[in-house]
């Protein structure tokens, strides 16, 4: 059996998640059914992880096994012909039998997008968060400082999935300004369940003066989600970009590339 990793990219409005459900349409249910009627057989997608109902990704990995003999620098366009139009195959590869799509993706950069002004824009729904009350994105730069580095992130978590710690590695939680646009990337070897809606939602009650940036260190180490942020909504979250071993490098190379930023070299 070949192995086969896909780059993707898709608008997560109309899903209820990659993960693949019994009463819901998903991402991962969507691109297995177009995956399988190009192979001919089922195919099995494994993901780099979950996103949430709504949620984005302007880059994504998953992979699956098939018998099929046709290229794989075939595949996305066999495939896209097979997909609505908010899904698409961006590049695929054959890879080693044991690679796994969440296994080896050694880091993932999510991105929050926040429209911060008193007048919504209409072609924004579900791609930005509208955010009318001022925010101070200084304020939110600091505050998501705070958040770098190895910590217990139980605080910025929901229920939901079991984890065998919350402990994670932080490498950079940016925030940048451009005209009404706010953006919150934060990058890091993995993350909780809505651990990234809730950083973007303490670094917004940290932009309306609701949290002190200095506050951040000691509420984490409460464990206490109660005493952070709001999960903000999905529409404003994006899986930005993701980093794989060299054996990757024709599907991800030119990304890592690009995506490197204030501290990232060495890790």
């Amino acid at each position: 059996m070949r192995n086969i990793a896909m780059r993707l990219r898709y608008d997560g409005s109309a899903y209820h998640g990659w993960q693949q459900q019994k009463n819901a349409v998903t991402v991962s249910e969507t691109l297995a059914i177009a995956i399988s009627k190009v192979t001919g057989e089922r195919v099995k997608l494994v993901g780099c992880g979950r996103t949430d109902a709504g949620v984005h990704a302007l880059t994504y990995c998953a992979n699956f096994r098939t018998s099929s003999r046709i290229p794989a620098d075939r595949i996305p366009l066999a495939v896209n012909t097979r997909l609505p139009s908010d899904i698409a195959v961006l590049a695929a590869q054959e890879v080693c039998g044991d690679f796994n799509a969440i296994g080896a993706c050694v880091k993932k950069e999510y991105t929050y997008r926040l429209m911060n002004s008193r007048i919504r824009d209409p072609f924004l729904v579900n791609r930005a968060c509208f955010y009318p009350a001022p925010l101070d994105a200084g304020a939110m730069e600091r505050a998501g400082r705070a958040f770098e580095g190895v910590h217990d992130f139980a605080a910025v978590r929901s229920v939901g999935t079991v984890t065998k710690t919350t402990v994670r590695e932080i490498y950079w939680c940016e925030v940048e300004q451009n005209g009404e646009m706010i953006e919150i990337r934060v990058c890091a070897n993995g993350f909780l369940y809505n651990m990234a809606r809730s950083i973007a939602g303490t670094l917004v009650y940290a932009g309306v003066g609701k949290i002190a940036p200095e506050d951040i260190p000691a509420l984490l180490e409460t464990r206490d989600r109660r005493l952070t942020g709001p999960t903000m909504p999905p529409g404003g979250l994006y899986l930005s970009r993701l980093w794989y071993p060299p054996a990757l490098d024709g599907l991800f190379g030119e990304q890592m590339q690009s995506g490197l930023r204030r501290g990232s070299a060495e890790n």
